[in-house]
C-alpha cells in the first residue's frame, strides 16, 4: 500500500519553509504500519523564505513514499549496499526489515543527516551498519566511517556486529573486498592501536569518545576521509559532563559537517526539536537534517507487561526472592542504584555487593550470579557478557552501566530494585528486554518500590505512556 503523505498544517510545508531567525529540520513522524503522519515542527508565520539546501517537496515525498517499497531487507538495499554485505546480512539471519529499517535506510541512502529515533531493540545498529557498508571503499586505507558509543561494553556489541557483517560469506568468490573494523576501547594509548591507526588505517572505526579524542589530538588518528559518523545513544552523551566537551570538539573541530553524514541514534531524545535546532545552529549537521520517529506514540516495545509490587524497604530482598522463586525466569536482569559518593566515604558495602551476597545464599535459580558495574575490572566485565551471550540460564545484578543499548535477546526479566532516577532511564532498563524481532514473546518488568515511591512510578507511566499492573506477593 501506498504512503499517504499527511501534512499537518494549511501553511506550505515546513520542510519548505524557514523561520527569519534560524533553520528548521524535517520531522518524520511514523505511525506504523500503513502510513506516514508528517509532523512539521512549530514556526512562526510572520516572515518566511525558501530555504535552498532542502530537498524539495515532491523529492521529499518520494523518499518517505519509497519506505514501503521491498518486503526484505535485499530489496530494500539492492544496488546501495555490497552484494557480499547482503549474503553475510541473510547468512547471519538478518531478512525481513524491522519498523526502522524499513523507514530510515531510503532516507540515509539520499545522503541526508538524520536523527534516528526509534524504541530499544529496533534494529538501530543494523540499519546505520548498512548505510555505511554502502558508502566505504575498501580500496581506501583510511578512517572512513566512525562510530562514536558511551561505553566500552557497547562499543564492543556494535564492533562484533560490524566484523560479522563485514566477513566473507560462507560461499564467497575469492577476490572480495574485506573491510577492518577496529575498536578504540582501551583509553586510547595502547601501542598497537597507534601503529595500527598510522601504518594501516581501518575503513570502520568504533570508539568511545574519550579514547578517539586522545587519538586526534596526539596526530595518531586522521579524520580527513570521513564519510560518515554516527553519535549512538546522544541523549546519554550529551547529558554527560565527563563526554560533552569531548564530542562537541569531535562535531566541529576535529572533522567538518559538510564533508560528512551525521546520524545521531537513541531510544530517547528529550525535547527532540530543540536538539535539531541545535544541530543546525551549532554546526553539527548540515541545514538538511531529518528526525526520523518511529512509533511515536508508543517509546517502549508492546511486549512489554509491567508490573509493581508494594512493599517496605527493609523487606524489598525477601520480596525480589519471592519474585524470582515464583517466576523462575531463564534469564534476567536486577537492577539496583550505584553507591553514592556519601556512602563510599562512610566505608558502607555498596548495594551490588549486598545483593549479589543475598543471592547467592539464597537463590538457587541460576548457577551463577554475574556482577555488571563500572568498579568491575573492564575485562573481567567483557568476559561476563560474553560468557552470557553463549547462552544458557543467566541472573545478571546490574547498575544502569547494562541500561545503555547493551543487547541480550534472551532476556525476558527486568526487576527494578531500585528505581531508575528518570523516566529516560527506566525506558532504557525495560529496554534490555524484549528484543527478539517479530517475536509476540511477552516479557516482564517489574519494579519494587515502597508506598512513598508510588507516585514516582506514576508519572514514569505518564511520560512514557505505559500502565503498570500492581501485583500482590
Amino acid at each position: 500500500m501506498a504512503a499517504t503523505f499527511l501534512p499537518t498544517t494549511k501553511f506550505p510545508p515546513p520542510w519548505l519553509l524557514l523561520s527569519s531567525e534560524r533553520p528548521f529540520p524535517v520531522h518524520l513522524s511514523f505511525q506504523l504500519p500503513n502510513f506516514i503522519n508528517t509532523n512539521g515542527p512549530i514556526y512562526s508565520t510572520s516572515k518566511f523564505r525558501p530555504l535552498q539546501a532542502l530537498m524539495s517537496s515532491s523529492s521529499l515525498k518520494n523518499v518517505a513514499e519509497s519506505n514501503f517499497e521491498g518486503s526484505t531487507l535485499r530489496e530494500i538495499c539492492n544496488g546501495r549496499v555490497p552484494e557480499h554485505i547482503l549474503r553475510r546480512t541473510e547468512e547471519i539471519g538478518f531478512v525481513a526489515p524491522t519498523d526502522v529499517q524499513r523507514q530510515a535506510l531510503p532516507v540515509l541512502f539520499s545522503g541526508r543527516d538524520c536523527v534516528l529515533h526509534a524504541q530499544t531493540g529496533s534494529g538501530k545498529t543494523l540499519t546505520y551498519l548498512l548505510l555505511i557498508f554502502s558508502v566505504i571503499n575498501a580500496h581506501k586505507s583510511a578512517v572512513q566511517a566512525l562510530i562514536v558509543v558511551p561505553t566500552r561494553e557497547l562499543g564492543m556489541q556494535v564492533t562484533k556486529v560490524a566484523r560479522m557483517l563485514a566477513a566473507k560469506p560462507a560461499a564467497s568468490e575469492d577476490g572480495l573486498n574485506s573491510y577492518v573494523v577496529m575498536a578504540l576501547l582501551d583509553g586510547g594509548l595502547l601501542r598497537r592501536h597507534k601503529t595500527w591507526l598510522k601504518a594501516d588505517p581501518p575503513e570502520i572505526l568504533v570508539a568511545t569518545v574519550g579514547s578517539l579524542c586522545q587519538m586526534v589530538e596526539r596526530q595518531f588518528l586522521d579524520l580527513g576521509s570521513l564519510n560518515v559518523l554516527v553519535i549512538d545513544e546522544v541523549d546519554f552523551m550529551f547529558s554527560s559532563s565527563k563526554q560533552v566537551s569531548s564530542l562537541k570538539k569531535l562535531l566541529t573541530s576535529y572533522s567538518s559537517f559538510s564533508n560528512r553524514q551525521t546520524i545521531f541514534a537513541s531510544a530517547s531524545i528529550p525535547q527532540h526539536r530543540h536538539f535539531l535546532q541545535d544541530c543546525i545552529q551549532q554546526k553539527w549537521t548540515k541545514n538538511t537534517v531529518i528526525h526520523i520517529h518511529i512509533n511515536s506514540t508508543q517509546p517502549m516495545p508492546s511486549c512489554l507487561l509491567h508490573r509493581f509490587v508494594t512493599c517496605e524497604k527493609n523487606k524489598k530482598h525477601q520480596t525480589l526472592l519471592t519474585l524470582l522463586l515464583t517466576d523462575i525466569p531463564q534469564s534476567a536482569i536486577i537492577f539496583v542504584s550505584e553507591q553514592s559518593e556519601k556512602s563510599k566515604k562512610a566505608g558502607k558495602i555498596p548495594p551490588t555487593t549486598l545483593m549479589i551476597d543475598f543471592l547467592k545464599a539464597s537463590y538457587g535459580g541460576c548457577s551463577d550470579v554475574i556482577l555488571l558495574e563500572e568498579d568491575v575490572n573492564y575485562n573481567l566485565r567483557a568476559s561476563s557478557l560474553s560468557e552470557v551471550r553463549q547462552g544458557g540460564c543467566y541472573l545478571i545484578v546490574a547498575t544502569d552501566i547494562v541500561a545503555r543499548g547493551i543487547d541480550l535477546p534472551e532476556t525476558t526479566h527486568i526487576y527494578n530494585f531500585d528505581l531508575p532516577r528518570c523516566a529516560i532511564d527506566y525506558l532504557h532498563r525495560a529496554g534490555r528486554t524484549g528484543r527478539k524481532p517479530f517475536s509476540e514473546e511477552k516479557c516482564v518488568v517489574t519494579n519494587l518500590i515502597t508506598s512513598e515511591e508510588r507516585f514516582v512510578l506514576q508519572k514514569f507511566e505518564n511520560e512514557l505512556l505505559f500502565i503498570c499492573e500492581e501485583v500482590a506477593v
